[in-house]
């Protein structure tokens, strides 16, 4: 068996109040701390199938103009989603199984690009906008009892395990598989970044604030009794675990490195891009109406996050 990254972006960051703030406010962190940021999507090959857990950003999502009040910018191009796929030697025809961490595009913007795979996805996702009109569709209602601390899970094949994560999103999960005595933990936004998880912080962005909270205290507990490589969505720790199989240490921390960021100014299209769920706001298409003269309470129609949480386009 073999897990791989698919690496669509880079380059990116997400401020500490945005990682940390969604139980104590963002106030209370500084936005001056950048934290790295990118954008991949993993896959595990094991030999007799090809399962992705997620599907990237759909093709001709525009990248983010960041500037210094930025919470979050989801970076650079690297390449499309089915062009890194390919990248690894895949194409999507090879794809048996996907396994949905939750609606968000940015996990499931190119779902529609695989019509010889079964989706698997929480049924708690179903009403999703990003669902709809799919039809190879898998409802998971977690039906094979606890594994381990976690209460309710999925077993889709030896050694692969689609756990019940509310939070988040109402239909978040989180796939652990298992592979020469470790668990790879692949999580869409459990966290943001990894300084999260050891510091103990949610991000500004659930459904479900509780639930976010109960669920990252099973994810502690598990790491805590298991040997855990923990592959996060957001951040290239995501990947740098993975290739160096390293276990998380909840006490010893990995030295944080900042993200680099350069502010330089470039050219704008009038288009605005949600950093959380990739909704792309485009004047055109709302009669003419300019992101700037939105009233300050508007909120993405598909996540409804904040205008502070869109950057330009």
């Amino acid at each position: 068996m073999e897990i791989k990254a698919v690496k669509f972006r880079k380059d990116g960051f997400y401020t500490q109040p945005f990682a940390f703030g969604g139980e104590e406010g963002m106030d209370k962190f500084d936005k001056n701390i950048r934290y790295r940021g990118s954008l991949q999507n993993y896959l595990i090959d094991t030999g007799d199938e090809v399962i992705l857990v997620d599907t990237g950003l759909p093709a001709g999502t525009p990248e983010e103009k960041p500037d210094e009040n930025s919470l979050a910018f989801t970076g650079k191009d690297i390449s499309s989603y089915l062009e890194a796929l390919a990248a690894l030697g895949y194409q999507p025809e090879q794809v048996t199984k996907i396994l949905l961490t939750h609606r968000h595009s940015d996990h499931s913007g190119e779902l529609r690009s695989f019509p010889n795979a079964t989706i698997y996805v929480n049924a708690d996702e179903l009403s999703a906008d990003e669902l709809q009109g799919l039809p190879n569709l898998t409802p998971v209602r977690f039906t094979d009892g606890a594994y381990y601390n976690f209460p309710e899970s999925q077993k889709i094949q030896d050694g692969i395990y689609l756990i019940k994560a509310k939070g988040h999103t109402n239909g978040n999960s989180i796939v652990i598989v298992e592979h020469d005595g470790l668990f790879y933990m692949i999580h869409g936004d459990i966290t943001y970044v990894d300084e999260a998880l050891y510091e103990n912080k949610l991000s500004v962005v659930f459904d479900d604030l509780p639930a976010a909270r109960e669920t990252q205290d099973w994810i502690r507990e598990f790491i805590r009794n298991h040997p855990t490589v923990y592959c996060g969505t957001h951040t290239p720790q995501g990947y740098e675990n993975l290739e160096a199989k390293r276990v998380m240490d909840l006490d010893n921390p990995v030295p944080t490195v900042y993200a680099e960021v350069d502010f330089t100014a470039q050219e704008a299209t009038g288009k605005y891009v949600c950093s959380v769920c990739g909704y792309i706001y485009d004047p055109a298409e709302h009669d003419g109406v300019a992101f700037d003269d939105l009233p300050d309470d508007w909120k993405c129609p598909r996540c409804k996050q904040p205008k502070e949480k869109f950057n330009r386009a």
